[in-house]
């Protein structure tokens, strides 16, 4: 008996989430494509400005240290 209500609710769940899904407005490949463009810069850009840091930080310790 408890399971069938287990079951029920997980039913009413999937239900909930397939009616919301059809209200999402989802992107055109052109959006998806020139965001997907915009994030790989970013992350690119992000990842030579830590290396400039720990470059820098990396060098001013090794002074310090030696």
């Amino acid at each position: 008996m408890k399971s069938l209500i287990v079951i029920k609710k997980i039913l009413g769940n999937i239900k909930k989430i397939y009616t919301e899904m059809r209200k999402v407005t989802w992107p055109t490949r052109s959006e998806l494509i020139n965001s997907t463009i915009v994030v790989i810069i970013i992350s690119a850009i992000v990842a030579v400005i830590i290396y400039i840091f720990d470059r820098f930080f990396s060098t001013i310790l090794a002074l310090i240290l030696s």
